[in-house]
Formats: C-alpha cells, structure tokens, sequence
C-alpha cells in the first residue's frame, strides 16, 4: 500500500495543481492510478474522490476572493449535469472515435488562436452582455459541453474555461472559477453513484483527496496572485496534453 501510495500521492498533487489552474488535473491523476495498479473502476472511483475533494476547496478559495458569477456558474451547472447524464446515454449508441478525430483538428487551432490572441482573457468584459445573454449563451455552451463530458470526458473544466473567456467574456481568472463550479457538480453527481457502488479504496482516496486539496489550494492561491499570466500556459499544456491522449488512443484501438 505505501508503495501504491509513493505512485499516486505527488502525481495527485500535481494533478491538483494544474486542474486548479486550467482544468485537466485528470490527464495527470487517471494515469497514476492505473501505474499503481488499481482495476479500471477503481481507477475512477478513487480519481473521482480525490479530485471532488480538491474541486471544492478550489471552489471555496474562489468563491471567498469574489470571483464567481454565481447565477452564471449556477445555471451551467444545471444544464452541464442535463447534456452529461445525454452524453453518457448517446455513448453507448454510437462510436465514440469520430469525436477524437474531429478533436485531433481542433485542438490545435484552439492553442494556436489562444497563443495569437494575447489580449483574451486579460480584461473582465462580461458586463457588457446583457444577463439574458449570459444567461443563455451559458445554458447552450454548458449542454454541448456537458454532452461532451459525459460521452468523452477529458479536458471538460478546459474547454468550459476557453467558453467563458471567449463568448461570455469574462477574463481567464473568473472564467476559470466560474468552471469550478460546473466541475464540483459534475464531480458529485458521479462520486454519489461510485461511493453507492463501492468503487473506492478508501485508505488510497482518503490521502490522495488530501494530497489533491493541497495542489488545489496553491493553485488557487498562484491565479489569485498571478492572475491570467499563470493561466495562459497551463492552458496551452494541458491542451498538447489532452491532443497526445487523443492520438495516443486513436492508435493504441485502431
């Protein structure tokens, strides 16, 4: 067990770290977990523990320094659950390869039009939309996403942030924690349904939520410090990340 946990512990710090940041901790953490050698339903049983933990502390930090547009954050929430619960429905319908191939083509322009565009995310705009507008631009954007989350999955809490940054046009760093909450939705509608199962080793979770609430609460701390200078390349990263997966799998199951 100590060497599981010598596996685990600093890769969910990290993981923490960066989801805290940019979304995406679970592209460091999944694979952890499987190194360690827990069965696949484990493997997100414990990923999902952990990361809930980590999520709400972040959440809590944001919320404490005046960062989330509640009612905005709120409303995606709900209608992010609604498209994932969709997606996970739609998924055991059809092949889910056509969305990495198309993803494989976007993603790269998204990095490429976030590198080029150095005023996005710098300067809170959001208040020059009117709140229908917000309020229904976020319902339609957290449906796709969420119908992306639960038929895909990684790098959900990224592309949400890159929504609220280029459509509502909030900056990166209310952006990013109006994500937090959608995320810490998200995560304990799924945690309820492992737990209820039994999917979780809990003398793993139990430090590895700890380990994640740390990376999560330096995280936080770093945005609410540096602000959108920190967020830009841990948004880059983890989408070169989130491409090497995709390929990675497109290959491995062709």
């Amino acid at each position: 067990m100590l060497h599981t946990l010598w596996i685990i512990l600093p890769v969910v710090f990290l993981a923490g770290l960066v989801d805290s940041i940019a979304g995406g901790g679970g592209l460091l953490s999944l694979p952890a977990y499987m190194a360690a050698g827990l069965p696949p339903h484990y493997v997100l049983g414990n990923n999902k523990f952990s990361s809930s933990f980590g999520t709400f502390f972040a959440t809590l930090r944001y919320h404490q320094h005046g960062l989330i547009d509640a009612r905005v954050a709120l409303l995606s929430a709900l209608f992010a659950l609604s498209g994932s619960f969709l997606g996970a429905r739609i998924v055991l319908l059809i092949d889910a390869n056509f969305l990495r191939y198309l993803l494989v083509i976007l993603i790269p322009i998204i990095a490429a039009f976030t590198l080029h565009n150095r005023s996005m995310g710098q300067r809170d705009h959001s208040k020059q939309q009117t709140q229908q507008r917000k309020y229904l631009l976020a319902a339609i954007a957290a449906t796709l996403i969420g119908f992306y989350d639960g038929f895909f999955g990684p790098g959900t809490g990224t592309f949400l942030i890159l929504f609220y940054t280029l459509a509502l046009k909030y900056d990166f760093v209310t952006a990013n924690a109006n994500t937090k909450v959608v995320n810490l939705a998200s995560n304990i509608a799924a945690l309820i349904t492992f737990i209820i199962n039994g999917k979780i080793i809990y003398a793993i979770g139990i430090p590895a939520a700890a380990a994640g609430i740390a990376g999560n609460l330096l995280g936080a701390k770093l945005v609410i410090k540096r602000g959108s200078s920190i967020i830009r390349p841990i948004l880059i990263l983890v989408l070169v990340l989130l491409l090497i997966k995709i390929i990675y799998d497109l290959l491995v199951k062709s």
